[in-house]
């Protein structure tokens, strides 16, 4: 990964090791969308396109009798969060200090961990269509989580959308799904069963989103996947970031539901 250009970073081996490691605790949980998703590569920082295997017609012929299309393609998405890192707190981790201060690290983290489930759920910017804005249900009737999943589940069986299922939950819907009982039986355990899938904490997430996990419905095409890089450094710190390249492509709109908060 040259173009990372950490050869040239003031930043120790053990340095990076223990950067990537808290990069990595921090990522992990933050991603839980990925985890319902059909997740392809890492390809590759040269990787730029993903290929839709469909084509559009040319508006004009290139000789006579010669008919032209043109291959589409999904283009990858670039995301990157700069953040610096204390020079004196790297030094103090060599020494074997294990409270060096990362925070800078584990905002980023969080940053760029929410613009991706965000894209990928919402849409973003005319590039990525996102799952919210593509699925054509309407959210079911205000209830409970298990009226709400159950009602959910209905619509999509009723579109021929098979399971498992999964669900992907905000961090306040997550945390009220997570502390709540039903006559001393975990509501977490009971989704799971009506799902028959798994629940995921989706950094950033407004509400909440139920959706197939038969595989098919959802590409999530990694390039690049998310990686450290250096900047730039002086005196007093060094300049990082977080870098990723993605593209998201809905194969089947109906195979989602968006829930409101």
């Amino acid at each position: 990964m040259n173009h990372l250009l950490r050869s040239s970073a003031p930043i120790s081996d053990a340095g990076w090791d223990l950067l990537d490691q808290e990069a990595r605790e921090r990522l992990a949980p933050a991603l839980g969308l990925r985890r319902l998703l059909d997740f392809k590569g890492p390809h590759g920082w040269e990787h730029s396109a993903t290929n839709l295997g469909r084509t559009a017609p040319l508006g004009t012929a290139p000789a006579p009798g010669v008919s032209a299309r043109q291959r589409r393609v999904l283009p990858l998405v670039e995301l990157r969060a700069d953040f610096a890192i204390s020079r004196e707190e790297l030094r103090d981790a060599d020494r074997g200090a294990d409270d060096a201060d990362l925070a800078p690290l584990d905002r980023a983290a969080h940053q760029i961990a929410a613009a991706e489930s965000g894209a990928v759920f919402g849409g973003y910017a005319g590039s990525i269509t996102g799952i919210a804005e593509a699925s054509p249900h309407p959210d079911p009737a205000p209830g409970d989580y298990p009226t709400r999943v159950a009602a959910t589940i209905e619509l999509l069986l009723g579109a021929g959308i098979e399971g498992p299922y999964g669900l992907a939950l905000g961090d306040g819907e997550y945390r009220e799904v997570t502390a709540a009982t039903e006559g001393g039986f975990p509501l977490r355990r009971h989704l799971e069963e009506i799902l028959g899938g798994q629940i995921v904490w989706v950094a950033g997430l407004a509400g909440a989103v139920v959706l197939s996990t038969r595989g098919g419905d959802f590409v999530f095409d990694c390039g690049q996947d998310l990686s450290l890089g250096y900047d730039s450094h002086d005196a007093d710190s060094v300049n990082l970031y977080l870098q990723e390249s993605f593209s998201f492509h809905v194969a089947t709109p109906e195979a989602a539901v968006a829930l409101k908060p």
